[in-house]
């Protein structure tokens, strides 16, 4: 007798005691429903950042891409079309849009009264001179990158993907150049396919209701300090005094 055939032969309470000694678990799962934060930053953002924008300031979103920022008043962008590093569409809704990298923006100084640079500065070949420039042409801002733990998990590096891991320490952003090793992250797409599959599992609001333990969460005003750690053992640094004018860069 097939099993399958057995089983629907027999009680249900025979069925699950049958199923337990035999080492098998049920469980009941449901499909999951995409969360507002998988849709949009801001949307967790908001949780545990006071962004603190006025109505009327001139606000730059830099790497607006798919997903650009709710007060964001200029859109800016180097890929206006998908590439490795950005999957999602281009959303472009009518604001200032400016094709531009990061390390060099055409902007005046001071130009703009917030600065916000998601997930950006990880993908950088400079962070050090793309920092110079956030602050040349902002008053205050704030930025945002995976931690090392992340990007570990998700393992979902290619290639001059991800350049750095960020460490956020009082006014002073750490870059690390990520290793090989590093890029390979867990060598495996499981934790991918939990927290993005397509059914519901507990782990999945563990990871979205803690978004500040999976990213860097940075807000700056005036200027911040910046040091840059390079696998062959270079060391940059870029210090601001407190009233945000550039006071050093060490090589």
């Amino acid at each position: 007798m097939k099993i399958p055939a057995f089983l629907s032969s027999v009680g249900r309470a025979a069925q699950h005691w049958l199923l337990h000694n035999a080492g098998v678990r049920i469980e009941r799962v449901r499909s999951r429903v995409k969360r507002p934060d998988e849709q949009q930053r801001y949307a967790y953002q908001k949780r545990h950042i006071d962004f603190d924008i006025p109505a009327g300031a001139d606000v730059l979103d830099i790497g607006s891409g798919g997903d650009p920022f709710p007060f964001a008043t200029v859109l800016l962008d180097r890929f206006p079309v998908a590439t490795q590093h950005r999957h999602a569409p281009m959303v472009l809704d009518g604001r200032e849009f400016v094709e531009a990298d990061v390390s060099a923006m055409p902007f005046e100084d001071n130009k703009f009264d917030f600065v916000y640079c998601a997930h950006v500065l990880e993908h950088v070949p400079d962070p050090l001179a793309a920092c110079r420039e956030i602050m040349r042409v902002g008053r205050r801002g704030y930025i945002e990158t995976p931690t090392l733990g992340k990007d570990l998990l998700f393992a979902w590096q290619v290639p001059d993907m991800h350049r750095w891991h960020v460490v956020a320490i009082a006014d002073r952003l750490c870059f690390f150049e990520l290793s090989e090793r590093q890029n390979e992250g867990i060598r495996s797409t499981d934790w991918q396919k939990l927290i993005l599959g397509k059914w519901q599992h507990p782990m999945q609001d563990g990871y979205f209701d803690n978004a500040d333990a999976f990213n860097v969460m940075f807000t700056w005003s005036g200027g911040f300090n910046v040091h840059v750690y390079r696998l062959d053992g270079r060391v940059e640094r870029l210090e601001y005094d407190a009233a945000g004018r550039e006071a050093l860069q060490c090589v």
